[in-house]
């Protein structure tokens, strides 16, 4: 197809009438906008929720393992003076 050809068909999608749009086209825009806000939040919130629980969770098993405290020996100590 040559450059010619190209802006030719260009010129006569331009020049056609644009498609009729649709009158409720606008509400539903918006309800569905509106929905997908909806969804964003409650996903978020949802991520907070989940985060501050995992939060609390590693701080309660932390607090009863004690992880930073070195485990009891298991051999028993050298026998000294005897």
């Amino acid at each position: 197809m040559s450059l010619r050809d190209r802006e030719a068909a260009v010129r006569r999608i331009l020049e056609r009438r644009p498609p009729p749009v649709p009158p409720d086209l606008c509400a539903a825009a918006v309800r569905r906008g509106g929905r997908m806000l909806r969804r964003r939040t409650a996903a978020r919130h949802l991520m907070w929720l989940v985060l501050a629980a995992a939060v609390v969770a590693f701080f309660v098993w932390a607090l009863m393992a004690r992880p930073w405290v070195e485990p009891p020996s298991t051999t028993t100590p050298p026998m000294t003076g005897w």
